[in-house]
C-alpha cells in the first residue's frame, strides 16, 4: 500500500521535497476501513519525519532572490502578515450604558454609597429630614477662643509670624514692643515655638484679639504676654540655670570617637576635640589605645529639664597619668593654647590646621584618566567632594595672586604664602576675594561649584613650591600663635579652674542646688 512512499525514500518518487509534498494526497491513499486511527497516525508521522523536514518555509530572503525557495519564503511572510492584519482591532465607537436621569431621592441614595471629597459635599449615609422644629440660623456661631502653636521660621520676622497666625496688626505691634524691651527680636532663635491664644472677634470679619502668648525667649527666660484690663501686659518668668561645664574622661580604646560617644559625649564636642588634638598629634599613630582622653564642654541645664551643650573649652590627652596635651580655648577668636607649660620660653602657643573645605577626598595626586578628556594625564592636586555652595577656606595666611577664570580650572584663586609656597583652589561657583587681597587662615575665599572641566561640584586643591605643583598631602599648613607672659598667667589660672571640675558633676549640680535651696 505504501510502495510509492518507499520509492520516494529511495529517491525515485520525485526530484524535490516540494513535489513530494504536493503529491502527498496520492502518496498516502485512503486507508482501508479495517485500519485503525492509530495505524493511520503512525504512517503519517513516519512520512512527515522522512520528508517534511526538508521543506524550508522560512528561508533567508536576502539569498537566492527570485528562486523557488525565495518565493516560498516570500509567500510565508505574506501569509503571516495577512493573518496578523486580520486580527487588527476595530476602532469604532463603543456604546456605553445609557444614563437614566435620576430624581433627587435616587441621587441621594447614590450619594449615600459614594466616597467624595469635601469640596463636593462628602456626605455619606442617610440623614434625617428637617422637621418644623428646625429653624435656620442667621449666622454661624464662632468658637470663643482658638489655641495654636506657631514656629519662627528661618528668615522670618517676629511681627510677620504673629500676623500670619491671625494676630491683628495693632496687637502684633504692641507685642513686638513689649518683647523687644526684654530681649532683642533678632536674638530670638529660629525654631522657637509660640503658644498663642486668640479670643472672640468684636465684629464679624475683623481679626481676633490676642488673649495670651507664651514662649521661651532665652534658655533662662520665659516670657508671657496676657490681656488684662483691656490691654496687653508682659510677665517675666526667669528659670534657674546651672552653667557648670560638663567634663568627660575615658580610655581611647580601639576608636577614640566610639569611646567618647559611649561615655556620653555630644557629637559636636567630639568633632571639636578630634580637630584640636589632631593639630598636635597624629590620631593614627601617636595616640595609643591605652591613653586617656579628657575634655570639657560648655553646658547649661535649666530647672525645666532642658539642657544645652556649647563649645569645647578644654582638650586634654594623658598617658600613664602624665598629660601629653592640655589645650584651653582662649581669646575672642576661640583658639586653643597649650597651657601645660610644654611650649618654648614659657610662652603659651596655639597651633591650628585648616582644611580647604569641609568634605571628603575623592581623587588623589598623580597620574589618572581624566573623567572628561578620556586620556591619562597628570592630576596636579587633590579633589574634595562637597555640596554646591560650601565655603572654601584659605589653608594659611597669604596674598591673593590670582582670582578669576583660569582655563579648565574654571573660577580659580591662587594664594602665595611666602617661602615659595602657594596654594590653588579651582572649580569655584563664586569667588569671594580679589587679586592683591591679604587673607587670613580659615578665611572664606570662595564657594564650591563645578565651573571649568568638571563633572560635578567639588574643590580642586593644589599646592606649589617654587612654582611647581607638589603633592598637597606632603605639606602641613599650620598657623602658630603666641600670647605674652601676662596673659599666660591668666591662662594657667583658667586651666586650674577647669581641672577642678569633677566628671559628670554638671548632671547633678542643679538637683543638688535645688535640694539645698529647699532646706530650712
Amino acid at each position: 500500500m505504501f510502495r510509492q512512499r518507499d520509492q520516494l525514500e529511495a529517491g525515485q518518487g520525485g526530484s524535490s521535497a516540494l513535489s513530494a509534498a504536493l503529491a502527498f494526497g496520492q502518496i498516502l491513499p485512503a486507508a482501508p476501513a479495517s485500519a485503525t486511527w492509530a495505524s493511520r497516525y503512525a504512517d503519517w508521522k513516519i512520512w512527515i519525519e522522512a520528508h517534511c523536514h526538508r521543506i524550508d518555509l522560512t528561508p533567508d530572503l536576502a539569498e537566492d532572490i527570485g528562486s523557488a525557495r525565495w518565493l516560498r519564503g516570500l509567500g510565508t511572510m505574506v501569509g503571516l502578515a495577512v493573518a496578523a492584519l486580520s486580527f487588527w482591532p476595530d476602532f469604532s465607537a463603543v456604546e456605553a450604558a445609557t444614563t437614566v436621569p435620576a430624581d433627587s431621592a435616587t441621587r441621594d441614595e447614590f450619594r449615600s454609597q459614594m466616597i467624595m471629597p469635601l469640596a463636593l459635599g462628602a456626605n455619606s449615609g442617610r440623614r434625617m429630614g428637617a422637621s418644623a422644629a428646625v429653624q435656620a440660623l442667621t449666622a454661624v456661631p464662632e468658637r470663643p477662643t482658638i489655641q495654636m502653636v506657631s514656629t519662627l521660621g528661618q528668615g522670618d520676622s517676629f511681627g510677620r509670624m504673629l500676623q500670619r497666625a491671625g494676630v491683628g496688626a495693632s496687637d502684633a505691634a504692641r507685642v513686638s514692643e513689649l518683647v523687644s524691651a526684654q530681649v532683642p527680636l533678632d536674638e530670638i532663635g529660629t525654631g522657637t515655638r509660640f503658644d498663642i491664644t486668640l479670643g472672640r472677634r468684636d465684629a464679624s470679619g475683623g481679626p481676633r484679639p490676642l488673649e495670651r502668648l507664651n514662649f521661651r525667649a532665652r534658655f533662662d527666660l520665659d516670657l508671657a504676654v496676657a490681656r488684662t484690663g483691656g490691654g496687653l501686659a508682659m510677665a517675666r518668668h526667669p528659670l534657674a540655670v546651672d552653667a557648670t561645664p560638663l567634663r568627660i574622661r575615658g580610655l581611647v580604646g580601639p576608636s577614640l570617637y566610639r569611646s567618647a560617644r559611649a561615655a556620653g559625649a555630644p557629637v559636636k564636642a567630639i568633632q571639636q576635640y578630634l580637630q584640636t588634638i589632631d593639630s598636635r598629634f597624629s590620631l593614627d599613630g601617636e595616640v595609643a589605645p591605652s591613653d586617656q582622653f579628657d575634655f570639657i564642654v560648655a553646658y547649661k541645664r535649666a530647672a525645666s529639664g532642658e539642657s544645652e551643650t556649647g563649645d569645647l573649652l578644654y582638650a586634654g590627652l594623658e598617658r600613664g597619668g602624665r598629660p601629653l596635651a592640655q589645650l584651653v580655648r582662649w581669646g575672642s577668636d576661640g583658639q586653643f593654647y597649650d597651657a601645660g607649660g610644654n611650649s618654648d620660653a614659657g610662652v603659651a602657643s596655639s597651633v591650628r590646621t585648616f582644611a580647604p573645605v569641609n568634605g571628603h577626598m575623592t581623587s588623589g595626586f598623580g597620574m589618572r584618566r581624566h573623567p572628561i578628556l578620556g586620556y591619562v594625564r597628570m592630576h596636579a592636586g587633590i579633589d574634595f567632594g562637597a555640596a554646591w555652595g560650601s565655603p572654601i577656606f584659605a589653608v594659611s595666611d597669604g596674598i591673593v595672586s590670582f582670582a578669576g577664570r583660569h582655563g579648565g580650572h574654571g573660577n580659580y584663586v591662587r594664594l602665595e604664602h611666602g617661602g615659595g609656597l602657594g596654594s590653588g583652589y579651582g572649580h569655584m561657583s563664586q569667588i569671594a576675594v580679589a587679586p592683591g587681597t591679604r587673607v587670613r587662615a580659615g578665611q572664606v575665599i570662595g564657594y564650591v561649584g563645578s565651573s571649568g572641566l568638571s563633572t560635578g561640584p567639588h574643590l580642586h586643591f593644589e599646592v606649589y613650591r617654587g612654582g611647581a605643583t607638589i603633592n598637597p598631602l606632603s605639606v602641613s599648613f599650620t598657623v602658630k600663635a603666641q600670647i605674652d607672659t601676662k596673659q599666660r598667667d591668666a591662662l594657667k589660672a583658667r586651666l586650674l579652674q577647669l581641672k577642678k571640675i569633677v566628671p559628670g558633676a554638671a548632671l547633678k549640680s542643679l538637683a543638688a542646688k535645688q535640694a539645698i535651696a529647699k532646706q530650712p
